[in-house]
């Protein structure tokens, strides 16, 4: 008998609470929790499939680029609970996102349930009361072009990365990853980076000063921009070489400008030219991801994984529209809205008589959804939603809210005046001075949309010579001018800056480089790996990314080549569109043609990379004979200039982290040298192994470590079993050197001492159990069991007897809060709980506490960094998210044998209604029951 229920699919919890609540009984609302297939390992295979077409990628690439899938094994319980509810079910409404991820996730959901009701594809841009109900009215079939659009990527970004990944591991380090987006823009990062490696730093000097009519009061700034009929050199005058760009600057010394003020102190100023016109500045379009990213970065100092989390939890809680689109465009609707809206808040003159309508510039913008905008079709302004919403959620929203609204404001208006100072005068030499100073100014006399918001700008390499907002006093050509405080000033110039994670976002949208909606997983990708470490808001790339980048470079050229892989995006939004076959695209990428990656294809290319010389791709010259190594255990640089006995190793230094690439000078690298070269060196060999123990200054201070031989592994080995392979290998044994040793006057005996640790002392007479001595993170310590003791000094981990440490458990154990740390800052008083703020070392690490309330820090943020107001909203975020759940182990139930697996074709799952007669979708998939994959998502993008 019909139940009558209907079950919606969404992809996570928050978005089918929100949804459930407006759809009432008659529907049963439930998550997948976001993908329930992949792309398993191919180590994961099951073991008849691994010497198959499919035992290299999962994927078999002789047959059409076939993906073999499987079920997730963390997901495996949650189809079963989705099978369960379907069997209940007269209707399945799949309301995933409406895009190529979303897509993907409603057909592989009808691929693992198979169902047998009418099926019908829910699609809507907000979660709104009257967004789900117009969406329950308007169903579509299930999009097959998306989908395929979808799988091209996946498999793509499964030969890069299965392809050239493991030439890494061979050739620099085990363990990286290469992939189609992420190793781009690691490449501009590096790029950047030599530019400011290579930059030559030029000296200048100016002359500024401050003027005013005869008589007035009215004091401007202006600076010298002509000397005797010659432009004057200012910082963007020179090249990166350090080189004027023309001949016919003046580049001031010190004599030369100071002799211009001498002149000009006693000279004659009048105004020589004086030019004004009207200005106008539109508003910034609404949001697109991108932009999002960019001003989130910008104005709240957020990642782009954090601005997505966050619009994400906005999205899914019914608070603005999709967060993922290429589109500036609004809605007929969101253009009222914010018309109206704007008029309330500000007056009907701030709303121009015609609506403003935006398209997208960005290369390679495809998506069809809205601008991120606040949902419904009645905007609620952050005051509105201040009680529901706080932290990240309330700024961002608010942020969204101001640009939305501004968008359909008026165009800020006013006029900018520029004017030419001419200075006469003698200079102490008797020479006559003929300077030309120059100011401008825009004066604002209607706001416009700058009332409700104003667009952030990147930082710039030069000042901008715009002063808008300052004001010039009324003047006419052939007054009269009065000077004062006229100064000379000495510059430098300044090397390209650093991309930020805003500047970064930006150029790879520019370049059509990957989707908007990938970029924070770009980044976050680039950062977890190790290729960039970012120093404040700066992208700075490591030593490590320098020799990932020369190896692709000089190997993998087109593979990185930016308008390569803005062409292999292009190429993808055609399948997208239906216009390329996706099997014939990948062949060519893959096998070889015009449009491969270089010399035929990826598969010919790696096939026949030849010999490449690992010590090469991994070395920098630095200059002055010195010479940086990316090695096993971190960058180190080597002089090879020295003067050293024949087979001896040269002088050698670690680089420590917190010296960027453009900062390893040959100047710093001797520093470096000098001071460790007593260390990093070979102290001599363990008698017992025969290992070598070496001295090394390391990230976390002096330690020393024995050399292990570097493991021979079959290169034919998979990714996962070579993986395998290294865990199982054994670690080098290591231990920090105490406080009172140094790495110029440690031995052999010593370092020896230190790698035996932890010690065993003794065993208790009374209980058995074992006492050890042991350095930890907070210093020495006994361990019994689980029972721990301090020990007052490094050196009696290599001296205390039993009987010692027997006596110290005889003594009562201090209680952990016996003694409270001291704060290593204070903040103010908490406006919530009015107890003072510190911040504290904690076990694990600082945290922001009011002595109720403990907030661990984000890990991008540092101790001297956190400002009284994050501290406050630190606190807030732990108040409401309540305390932490205890977690319970359940008894993990008896392995079941798993069922027969099935390697056949299988057709796509009935789309829209069930009469009508279903596409077949050529994959190979597996069984519920198939072997337990792993989670682990692969190593490209």
């Amino acid at each position: 008998m019909s139940s009558g229920r209907k079950l919606v699919i969404v992809e996570s919890p928050a978005k089918a609470r929100t949804i459930a609540s407006y759809l009432g009984d008659g529907y049963e609302v439930e998550a997948s929790v976001g993908h329930i297939r992949d792309l398993p390992q191919p180590s994961e295979l099951p073991a008849d499939m691994k010497k198959g077409p499919f035992g290299k990628f999962a994927v078999d690439v002789e047959n059409g680029f076939t993906p073999y899938y499987e079920v997730y094994g963390d997901k495996k319980k949650k189809v079963a609970e989705l099978k369960r509810l379907l069997k209940d079910a007269d209707e399945l409404y799949l309301a995933t996102d409406e895009d190529r991820e979303g897509e993907a996730i409603a057909w592989h959901l009808l691929e693992a349930l198979r169902p047998k009701v009418p099926v019908k594809r829910m699609v809507f841009h907000e979660i709104t009361r009257e967004a789900i109900e117009r969406a329950l009215q308007n169903t579509r079939d299930l999009d097959d072009r998306l989908v395929d659009a979808q799988e091209t990527r996946r498999i793509l970004d499964r030969l890069y990365g299965y392809e050239v990944s493991p030439v890494l591991w061979r050739k620099v380090r085990q363990g990286l990853s290469a992939g189609r987006v992420q190793s781009v823009a690691t490449r501009l990062v590096v790029e950047r980076e030599r530019e400011r490696m290579a930059f030559v730093n030029a000296e200048y000097w100016d002359v500024t000063g401050e003027f005013t009519t005869a008589g007035g009061d009215q004091w401007f700034s202006a600076r010298l921009t002509g000397l005797d009929g010659a432009k004057v050199a200012s910082g963007r005058d020179f090249t990166d070489r350090g080189e004027l760009k023309g001949s016919d600057v003046v580049h001031l010394d010190e004599a030369a400008a100071r002799s211009v003020v001498a002149a000009a102190e006693d000279g004659t100023t009048t105004v020589r030219s004086l030019e004004t016109k009207p200005y106008t500045r539109r508003p910034a379009a609404p949001f697109t991801t991108s932009t999002l990213q960019q001003e989130a970065s910008r104005k709240l100092r957020m990642s782009a994984r954090q601005t997505m989390r966050t619009a994400q939890s906005l999205y899914e809680n019914g608070y603005i529209t999709y967060m993922r689109t290429d589109s500036p465009a609004l809605s007929t609707q969101a253009i009222d809205a914010a018309r109206r809206q704007a008029a309330e808040l500000y007056g009907g003159d701030f709303v121009p008589a015609k609506p403003r309508i935006y398209t997208s510039k960005a290369k390679g913008a495809q998506e069809a959804h809205e601008a991120i905008r606040p949902a419904g079709d009645e905007f609620r302004t952050p005051q509105q939603v201040a009680t529901e919403l706080s932290g990240d959620q309330l700024k961002l929203y608010d942020l969204i809210w101001k640009r939305t609204v501004a968008s359909q404001m008026g165009d800020a208006r006013g006029s900018t005046a520029s004017v030419r100072l001419g200075v006469t005068g003698t200079r102490p030499d008797g020479t006559a001075l003929d300077a030309v100073f120059s100011a401008s100014g825009t004066v604002i006399t209607f706001r416009g949309f700058l009332a409700a918001y104003e667009e952030g700008r990147d930082t710039e390499r030069y000042d901008s010579d715009d002063a808008e907002g300052s004001r010039l006093p009324t003047m006419a050509e052939g007054d009269a001018m009065d000077a004062r405080e006229l100064a000379a000033a000495g510059h430098s110039t300044t090397p390209p800056p650093r991309y930020t994670e805003a500047s970064l976002v930006k150029a790879l949208e520019e370049r059509g480089i990957g989707r908007p909606s990938t970029y924070a997983s770009t980044i976050s990708t680039i950062l977890d790996r190790g290729y960039v470490l970012a120093r404040g808001q700066a992208l700075v790339p490591s030593w490590l990314a320098f020799a990932v980048v020369r190896l692709l470079e000089e190997h993998f050229p087109k593979l990185v080549d930016y308008d390569f892989t803005a062409a292999m995006e292009a190429d993808l939004d055609e399948i997208a569109a239906g216009g390329r076959d996706r099997t014939a695209w990948l062949s060519q990428f893959y096998y070889g043609s015009e449009a491969g990656p270089a010399d035929g294809g990826l598969h010919g290319l790696v096939e026949n990379l030849g010999d490449i010389d690992a010590r090469d791709i991994n070395s920098v010259p630095i200059g002055d004979g010195i010479t940086l190594r990316v090695g096993r255990y971190g960058p180190y640089i080597e002089d090879l200039s020295a003067e050293v006995a024949e087979g001896a190793t040269p002088p050698r230094a670690s680089v420590p982290d917190d010296v960027a690439p453009d900062e390893l000078t040959p100047e710093r690298a001797r520093e470096l040298l000098a001071t460790q070269a007593e260390g990093d060196n070979v102290l001599g060999q363990d008698p017992v192994t025969g290992h070598d123990i070496v001295a090394k200054n390391g990230r976390y201070g002096p330690y020393v470590t024995e050399v292990l031989p570097e493991p021979e592994l079959d290169e034919g080995l998979s990714a996962a079993a070579r993986k395998r392979a290294l865990a199982a290998l054994p670690k080098p044994r290591t231990g920090s050197l105490f406080k009172s040793m140094s790495l110029a006057t440690v031995t052999l005996e010593e370092a020896l001492q230190l790698l035996s640790l932890p010690r065993v002392v003794g065993v208790d007479p009374e209980s058995g159990d074992e006492i050890t001595a042991q350095n930890g993170r907070y210093g020495p310590y006994l361990k019994k069991g689980t029972d721990s003791r301090t020990l007052p000094s490094e050196e009696q981990l290599l001296t205390i007897t039993l009987e010692e440490a027997l006596a110290i458990y005889a003594q009562p154990k201090r209680g952990r809060g016996a003694t409270a740390s001291a704060p290593l800052r204070e903040l103010g008083e908490d406006p919530t709980s009015g107890k003072p703020i510190v911040i504290k070392d904690g076990r694990f690490g600082p945290y922001v506490t009011d002595g109720e309330t403990n907030r661990t820090l984000p890990k991008d943020a540092s101790i001297e960094s956190v400002t009284f107001e994050q501290a406050v909203e630190l606190l807030a975020l732990k108040r409401a998210a309540g305390p932490a759940k205890k977690r319970t182990t359940a008894k993990k139930p008896a392995a079941k044998k798993p069922a027969a697996k099935s390697t056949a074709t299988k057709t796509t799952a009935t789309k829209a209604v069930a009469a009508k007669k279903p596409a077949t979708k050529t994959t190979a998939t597996k069984s519920a029951a198939a072997k337990k994959p792993t989670t682990k998502k692969p190593a490209a993008d």
